[in-house]
């Protein structure tokens, strides 16, 4: 088929028949070395030539990826833990206060971890003071415990806000070692001399973007479990109060 075109092509234009077939047997060997080419300027890089190709900026960046990680699992872990309920506690709490059994109330408030028991129970020790005195226990109670959650959450929003910066640091090194390069290159520059300095540019500014974004997304998910205890404890807090003021059976 080639031959055919090549020959119509050169039969147009008065070539001889030698110079048709000549040019077909060149088409042929540029086709078929084409492939070749191809399969020889392929260049596979795995996930850690790609990391050593940041340079030194990606150290820290991936030491703050591990840390994002551990921060939002062990907070995850532990907010999840302080925001689960049994039903029926206030409920129980309600008899036993009715009832005048302050001893089984303050054993039941002990044998849960959580935040709510323990809040609850610093205001059944409080009983008898003023109720201003209550309401400021319950609330100091509440507050530590709401401290306790939010605890490295403030970190994880540095790692958010930190890794980004650390890309575009190692984009600006990467750029300075390019222009470096170039300069010193003189006349004779190429592709190859700048791409060690444009590969740790583009690299660590991928990179500081992935981890900051997934740490921005971690933190906010977080701080939305917290505020859900929050709400939760306030919520018993007021319900705690209330009972205060209703009558014993």
């Amino acid at each position: 088929m080639i031959n055919g075109v090549i020959l119509q092509i050169v039969q147009a234009t008065g070539a001889s028949s030698d110079t048709a077939i000549a040019a077909a047997d060149t088409v042929k060997q540029v086709i078929a070395a084409v492939p070749q080419a191809v399969k020889h300027a392929e260049i596979t890089l795995s996930l850690w030539d790609l990391t050593l190709k940041g340079g030194p900026v990606m150290i820290p960046i991936v030491l703050l990826s591990i840390l994002g990680i551990y921060i939002f699992i062990e907070r995850y872990i532990i907010i999840g833990q302080a925001s689960k309920e049994d039903s029926h506690f206030m409920d129980n709490i309600r008899d036993f206060m009715h009832e005048g059994r302050m001893d089984s109330a303050l054993s039941l408030c002990r044998g849960n971890n959580t935040p709510i028991a323990r809040m609850i129970e610093k205001g059944i020790h409080r009983l008898g003071r003023p109720l201003s005195d209550i309401n400021a226990a319950i609330e100091n109670v509440g507050n530590l415990e709401v401290a306790k959650l939010e605890k490295n959450i403030a970190l994880l929003a540095t790692v958010a806000g930190g890794a980004p910066m650390l890309g575009f640091l190692g984009t600006v090194i990467g750029l300075v070692k390019a222009f470096y390069d170039m300069s010193m290159a003189s006349n004779n520059i190429d592709i190859q001399l700048l791409s060690g300095g444009i590969y740790q540019a583009m690299v660590t500014t991928v990179a500081g973007l992935i981890v900051g974004i997934i740490a921005y997304f971690c933190y906010n998910i977080l701080v939305a479990k917290v505020q859900k205890v929050v709400y939760m404890l306030q919520f018993r807090a007021s319900e705690f109060m209330d009972l205060l003021h209703e009558p014993s059976k």
